[in-house]
This record gives structure tokens, sequence and C-alpha cells, in this order.
């Protein structure tokens, strides 16, 4: 027992040291990720202010968010190798067996390693970013969140989808410079296509001079002409040149208008009819 005193006095020294280094290895590791949580925000503000287009900043804000997600991970795993280290615990044998368990887990995790790629180089091509309209997967909403494994949307309705990376075959960006309001106007047979044309132009320029919509609508109307012969209305496609997320708000407003002038210029805006023709006996 006496001879034990000694070991147990040397032993516990050594054991504080050691608890001590590990405290301090989270103390660091936690401030670091405090700082990574304060820095980039900070930092992509100050990038974002700086940038000229809205497009630009959004790319900026979506990279933040990978980056600080990157910092974390890298982080933490650094964080886990030195307290190992100080436990007394290899980490070679534990990264050799990594490695090993990593292409197992590779092969059995196709998708996964799939979702990764996949999301490196829908952000480095700059498909989606951050605050965009998109059409993934099946899928339409607002881009929320974006990272190297999923995509989070949220559509009109407020439902949230998460769509896995590896998942997305083709990216219909609505959002990417420039978006046009497309817009078909059924008017009747009986009405004159040229009157209808000159009524549509009409209102396209009194909607580009109220105050709302002026900074968004980017061109004048643009009139294709007779899109279709339908049913019951003859069909004439126009369209905007908007800022991108515009094409909605701009399709209604017009609509709206466009239905006021039709009612004052008494031009027929058809519904669905049946024409019966009889004969006398």
């Amino acid at each position: 027992m006496e001879n034990n005193i000694p070991d147990f006095i040397s032993w516990i020294p050594m054991h504080i040291a050691t608890a001590g280094r590990i405290a301090l290895i989270l103390i660091l590791t936690s401030l670091a990720l405090h700082a990574t949580r304060q820095f980039i925000p900070r930092l992509r503000d100050v990038i974002v202010s700086r940038q000229q287009t809205l497009e630009d900043g959004q790319r900026v804000r979506t990279l933040s968010r990978v980056a600080r997600y990157i910092l974390t991970v890298v982080t933490s795993l650094v964080s886990a190798l030195l307290i190992l280290g100080e436990l007394g615990i290899s980490v070679a044998p534990i990264l050799g067996a990594a490695g090993v368990i990593g292409i197992a887990v590779g092969f059995g995790a196709q998708s996964l390693v799939k979702d990764y790629f996949t999301g490196f180089f829908i952000l480095l091509e700059n498909q989606i970013r951050l605050g965009d309209v998109v059409d993934v997967g099946g899928k339409s909403g607002l881009v929320e969140e974006i990272t190297l494994r999923y995509l989070r949307l949220r559509d009109y309705s407020g439902n949230v989808h998460y769509i896995p990376n590896g998942t997305v075959s083709v990216v219909t960006n609505m959002s990417l410079g420039h978006a046009f309001a497309v817009i078909d106007v059924g008017v009747a047979y009986g009405e004159q296509i040229d009157r209808v044309i000159e009524v549509m132009r009409k209102v396209g320029a009194e909607l580009r001079t109220v105050s709302h919509f002026a900074a968004n609508i980017l061109e004048e109307l643009e009139i294709a002409g007779v899109e279709q012969w339908a049913d019951s209305a003859v069909m004439i496609r126009c369209r905007f040149k908007v800022l991108p997320l515009q094409q909605w708000a701009v399709r209604r407003e017009y609509l709206q208008r466009l239905k006021a002038a039709f009612d004052r210029e008494g031009i027929e805006i058809p519904f669905p009819h049946v024409k019966l023709v009889t004969q006398a006996p």
C-alpha cells in the first residue's frame, strides 16, 4: 500500500494536466465555432454590400452558408482527433481504419456520395442560390437552404420540401437574370384583333407608369400576336420582360387592369358556350 502511494501521487498531476489540455481544446473549439457563426455572416454582409447585382449577392449568401457548414465540420473533426490524442489513443490506426471504412461506406452509400458531388457542382456552376424560385425534382418553391447534401424548398402553400442533390437531374431556375410575364388573352371571335391589340398596348404602357411596377418592368409590352384559335376565343399572347420573381405580380396586375379596360371598351371576354344550328323540316 505504501509503495502505491507515490505512484498515485504522481498519477494525479499527470491526469490533471491531461484533463486541463482537453478542457482547453474544448474551450478553443467552442470559441472557434462561435467565431465562425459571428464572423462569416458579417463578412458575407460586407461582401454582399459591394456586389453590383442582386444575383451576385445571392450567390455570396449561398456560398457563405456552405463555407460555414464546412468550417464547422472540419473544426469538430480536428477537435475530436486532438482529444483522442490526449487520451492516449493512437490516431494513425483510426485514420487508416477510417479510410478502409470510408471505401466500404462509399460502395454502400453511393447515393449519399452522389448527393455531395452533385451539390458541389450545383454551387460551383451557380445553378441555384438562396432566395431563388426553382423547379427541381418535381417540386417548385423558394430556396430556403442549400447544402452539399440537399435543397430545402418552400412552396406557395407553405409546404417544405427536402430534395437530395443526387436526385436533381434538371434545374429550372425562374429567378436568374430576368424573367418574362407571359400572358394569354382570350377575346371573342367577333372582335377586331387590331383594336384589341391597341387596347392591350395602352394598358401595358399605363402599367409602366405605376410607381410600384415601373422599376420591375424592364421593357415595353411585347405582343406576339394570335397564338391560338380556341373553342370559344381567339387567344392573343403577350409578355413583359421583368426583374426576377416579379413575373407573377406583373401578370396579375396587368390582367386586372386589362379586364377593366375591356369592360370600358365593350370588348367581349368569351366564356365556353355551344352554338346550336337548327334546320326547318
